[in-house]
């Protein structure tokens, strides 16, 4: 039986938090949930953590389209390198950077044992210090939705001095449309071993709605030795506000796009592909 210490600490952890306020635990650096992070990552026909691999040479053509080949390519949150192999593999030089140790060494390995030349750097995004380098920078599968307004400008800003003058910063972001689609999870569930801890544990789940598009979704989880909460947090973005944001950001002009591919946006779309210039 959960005694009233355990209970109590459920329940302050469940009050709605402020916007981006984050949690105790990190599922980028602790390596039991990094390692379920990879394995998620390098399930070739899920869309869990990365898309599948079909949509990710799809979408290797599509932005062939936009940029020209062997142009430097720097790829932010890079994980095991599925896009940076594509394009190598396609006569670009790439640089991949993320956050994550396991998945940048799974990267590395990866490619070393395919001959391809592909710089990999364990890295925080929002520490990089490039000026007028790539040509292209890109960070796919929405990570801009994680981020904060601040943290999203200041990555912005990062971004603009890695780019040559005319460069492009390409990425795609969710829309309300998608989160609506999805809903908000209200659930909890005992598990012996699964993505959360390789032991019993004991997981809540609760999402949160905030004003401007704004959603969380939080997992509290419990086992033998302690209770942490993570916190996924997600601002959706409209084709209007997106195109507002970047050129408010200094760049000097914008194309955003359907989903992955070159089609007209619809009110209906769930993803935009953003193209911004310096």
């Amino acid at each position: 039986m959960m005694n009233r210490n355990i209970i109590n600490e459920i329940e302050k952890l469940s009050k709605r938090p402020k916007l981006f306020e984050k949690g105790t635990g990190n599922i980028w650096t602790e390596p039991y949930i990094s390692t379920q992070m990879l394995k998620a990552h390098l399930d070739y026909k899920s869309d869990r953590a990365s898309r599948n691999i079909e949509k990710v040479k799809k979408t290797v053509t599509f932005l062939k389209e936009t940029t020209n080949k062997g142009e430097g390519i720097l790829d932010l949150g890079c994980g095991p390198g599925l896009y940076a192999e594509e394009f190598c593999r396609n006569g670009y030089k790439v640089t991949g950077i993320d956050f994550s140790s396991n998945s940048i060494n799974y990267a590395k390995e990866s490619a070393n044992k395919q001959g391809l030349n592909i710089e990999y750097r364990c890295e925080d995004m929002f520490n990089i210090n490039y000026n007028e380098k790539y040509d292209t920078v890109i960070q796919v599968f929405g990570e801009v939705n994680t981020f904060s307004d601040e943290n999203r400008n200041k990555l912005f800003d990062k971004v603009k001095n890695a780019l040559k003058p005319g460069g492009l910063f390409i990425f795609d972001v969710s829309t309300p449309v998608h989160r609506r689609k999805n809903g908000l999870n209200k659930n909890w569930y005992v598990s012996d071993c699964g993505f959360w801890r390789g032991e019993a544990h004991i997981v809540f789940e609760e999402g949160f709605e905030y004003s401007d598009n704004i959603w969380l979704d939080q997992f509290i989880v419990i086992d033998n030795e302690e209770i942490k909460v993570y916190r996924n947090w997600f601002h959706e973005y409209t084709l209007n506000t997106i195109k507002e944001i970047v050129l408010e950001n200094g760049f000097s002009k914008v194309n955003v796009l359907n989903g992955l591919y070159s089609k007209e946006v619809e009110e209906d779309s769930e993803w935009l592909t953003v193209i911004a210039a310096k």
